[in-house]
């Protein structure tokens, strides 16, 4: 016996949400009532809509739409843990995002969910050494959404790239769970050197706008780097980094700052 898509949905929060806010979107702009049928309500699952939704903006003329989106079925299919990190960013993006009123809003709207979940594809292609292909996600992640993920840099779950625009990030960097990206942060190399040459970003970071982190050095957990800032040593857990070069100046600060949300800095609080 066939199994509805409205019971399928409440064995989801994420995907249940997101239908019902779709439902409300669609009545409210019939205009876009259309797209919104097809992108999300005319599916069953969370991952058949991120991939019809996802596929269609990354084909073009050298790759349909319809390989792209074979693609994109193929490695949720293998890897069930990209659907899991999907739902996480949505919740990260919700949670944390004060201009995002809804899941909806962020599947449909937001370019720094559609270039991490891009990604996402793109890296589990790099690992299945088809680098040819993943190379190609790459280039139209950068054309599309003025992000520029390596496939092989390795992200965790839960993470929010805010605005997005002029995102870098490097071949060997590690972002950890539950990471906050603003717009502008590179997280590169220092020259031309190979082998393991990106940061290492743990979990709970904040990472604030145009922040340039650079060099095999290791941000610790729950730290901050502040706006602009240029951070080429290593930052301990729980302080905050500003400046150019970056110094520390408070290593007593927010508890989970990427989830706060708080890039003021304050540097009466125990600088070093």
């Amino acid at each position: 016996m066939a199994v509805s898509k409205e019971k399928v949905a409440t064995c989801d929060p994420i995907w249940s949400a997101m239908r019902e806010e779709a439902k409300v979107l669609a009545a409210q702009e019939p205009a876009l009532a259309s797209f919104v049928h097809a992108t999300i309500l005319n599916h069953d699952r969370l991952e058949d809509a991120l991939s019809y939704h996802l596929a269609k903006k990354i084909g073009g003329d050298d790759v349909s739409p319809m390989l792209a989106r074979e693609i994109f079925v193929q490695a949720i299919g293998a890897d069930p843990e990209i659907g899991v990190a999907v739902r996480a960013d949505l919740a990260a993006v919700y949670d944390r995002d004060p201009a995002c009123h809804s899941h909806v809003q962020a599947f449909l709207f937001f370019k720094g969910f559609h270039a991490l979940e891009c990604h996402r594809v793109a890296h589990w292609l790099w690992g299945q050494r088809r680098e040819g292909m993943a190379l190609f996600f790459q280039s139209r992640i950068s054309e599309l959404f003025d992000v520029d993920i390596h496939p092989g840099a390795r992200m965790g779950r839960g993470i929010m790239i805010d605005h997005a625009t002029g995102v870098v990030i490097g071949e060997t960097a590690v972002v950890e769970d539950d990471v906050s990206i603003m717009h502008g942060v590179t997280l590169g190399g220092t020259g031309k050197e190979g082998g393991d040459r990106h940061p290492k970003v743990r979990r709970g970071v904040l990472l604030s706008m145009g922040a340039k982190v650079l060099g095999n050095i290791e941000i610790g957990e729950y730290s901050r780097v502040g706006a602009s800032s240029v951070v080429l040593t290593s930052v301990p857990p729980g302080c905050t980094a500003v400046g150019v070069p970056a110094r520390l100046i408070n290593c007593a600060g927010a508890e989970r700052p990427s989830q706060e949300m708080n890039q003021v800095i304050d540097e009466t609080g125990g600088g070093i």
